[in-house]
């Protein structure tokens, strides 16, 4: 699993939105459905995962994911503001994980680093489209 920020993101100087890129590794085709659950996380400190508040967009449907193949969520974060530590629009403080994890619904847990930095966010909130064939931009 991969994460990397996303073409299309809300302005700011957080995250703004990152694409999450699943590959099945296993030796036989897996469908997935529906939209993941999103935990901001330390590195190797699952205990201390904060869950974030998820508001999921889009349908879901089925995806058929072939051995090798991939599938993909994203994910858009209330966006941090303003230069150096940033700001949070509504006051609360801008939060930095090195790692997120994400659970698909029957496919388990999966923590993921983005591929150039920390996820930052406001407001322990995140909207998730449903997991999807199609890579989003």
């Amino acid at each position: 699993m991969t994460a990397r920020q996303a073409v299309v993101r809300p302005a700011g100087t957080g995250t703004g939105a990152a694409v999450v890129e699943f590959t099945n590794v296993s030796g036989r085709t897996c469908v997935l459905k529906g939209h993941p659950t999103v935990a901001g996380a330390g590195n190797g400190s699952p205990e201390m995962n904060v869950p974030l508040t998820v508001k999921p967009t889009g349908a879901a449907s089925s995806v058929t994911v072939a051995p090798g193949g991939k599938a993909w969520v994203k994910l858009t974060f209330v966006q941090v503001q303003g230069e150096g530590d940033g700001y949070c629009v509504s006051g609360s403080a801008p939060v930095l994980y090195p790692t997120m994890v994400v659970q698909l619904p029957s496919s388990g847990a999966h923590q993921v680093a983005l591929d150039d930095g920390q996820f930052a966010e406001c407001d322990d909130t995140v909207t998730v489209t449903a997991v999807t064939a199609i890579e989003p931009s």
